[in-house]
């Protein structure tokens, strides 16, 4: 897997999302999307950001961005999480990791001395041509929508 630039093309997906509604790239041609891979549902880090995009999920919508959050949990894991803390964004389920692949997130990480394999909290901007705009790495969850969001109204300036 060769490393995602700014610029470059975002690689295609198509996955279910919580409903269990086929969601694909291609159904955001001509609009902004904001895609973000988190490790697990209802997690503390995890909550938090999906609790905050959700916040600010009306923003998003008039700058014509659309939020969408991926994690390997199921579509049923996804549903108690949105019911559970009344999240506005979508979903999707990559349980096969080969989404999280294409974009570069799934891989090595360690706690506490502990190497496994995990989702490293990653977002891109992508934009209405479905080209990457923009990238976070290594996402720290206080104040990141807040910085996407700043982004999304900058590059939709220019």
């Amino acid at each position: 897997m060769t490393e995602l630039t700014v610029g470059a093309k975002a690689p295609l997906f198509s996955l279910l999302n919580q409903e269990g509604k086929q969601v694909s790239l291609s159904d955001f041609r001509g609009k902004w999307l904001v895609l973000y891979f988190y490790p697990k549902d209802d997690t503390p880090g995890c909550t938090i950001e999906a609790i905050d995009f959700t916040k600010y999920v009306a923003e998003f919508q008039k700058l014509g961005a659309t939020i969408i959050g991926v994690s390997p949990d199921t579509g049923k894991s996804h549903c108690k999480f949105q019911e559970k803390h009344t999240l506005k964004v979508e979903l999707l389920s990559d349980e096969s990791k080969i989404m999280m692949e294409k974009y570069g997130v799934w891989g090595k990480k360690k706690f506490m001395g502990r190497e496994y394999m995990g989702v490293m909290r990653t977002t891109f901007l992508i934009d209405s041509q479905g080209k990457i705009a923009h990238i976070w790495e290594n996402v720290k969850v206080n104040g990141h929508v807040e910085e996407v969001l700043e982004k999304v109204k900058g590059v939709q300036k220019n």
